[in-house]
């Protein structure tokens, strides 16, 4: 048939096929991998080290950034709502829509700094950029939510300076984990070209 052995029954679009079930189940791997993470946390008395409201560890957001650097800025985004979504209905709405402006504000900054990877800026640098991002997100959420815009002068520094450190754990925690996905043969046709730029 044309010069070419198809299965019987194999639709002639069937790599194509495949290899969007196989993104589909990479991503719902990653979301409860990312629940799983954002769980965890909950359970780490952070602030008992430092008394900060609302201040997390973010080890979810491992999760996004490896979405984003080595598969596409769409599962990214699938992965970050989708989790957040789920953990809204156990931490309420307004903690939701706080996971929801910190979250996308984060995303979309490391999507413009992952276009320099390597170039100007290393994954742990765009960690921490992410960092900030999220903490400003959340703070301008909340003075809109609570109605007192003296929350972003009262908690975004404080954050911030948190930030630094959460954002350094992220980064790290995250960068043998993007070395991994570069290499692995069946992930081979779901790495971005960045990443396929890495491996060689």
């Amino acid at each position: 048939m044309n010069g070419q052995q198809q299965k019987a029954g194999q639709p002639q679009n069937w790599p194509m096929q495949r290899s969007r079930l196989r993104r589909l189940t990479l991503d719902a791997m990653l979301v409860s991998l990312a629940l799983v993470l954002a769980i965890v946390e909950r359970w780490i008395p952070l602030e008992l080290l430092v008394p900060i409201p609302g201040l997390k560890l973010g080890l979810a957001n491992i999760v996004t950034l490896v979405a984003l650097l080595r598969l596409r800025p769409s599962d990214a985004l699938i992965i970050l709502f989708v989790r957040i979504l789920i953990m809204g209905t156990i931490t309420g709405l307004t903690a939701m829509l706080f996971s929801l402006g910190g979250g996308m504000l984060a995303l979309l900054t490391m999507w413009l700094l992952s276009y320099w990877e390597d170039k100007l800026f290393s994954a742990i640098g765009i960690s921490l950029a992410g960092a900030a991002a999220h903490n400003i997100g959340q703070v301008l959420v909340a003075g809109l939510v609570m109605g007192e815009p003296l929350l972003i002068i009262t908690y975004l520094p404080a954050l911030l300076l948190t930030g630094i450190g959460t954002g350094l754990l992220t980064g790290v925690a995250a960068v043998p984990v993007i070395r991994v996905f570069a290499r692995l043969p069946a992930l081979r046709d779901l790495n971005t070209p960045r990443a396929d730029k890495t491996q060689r």
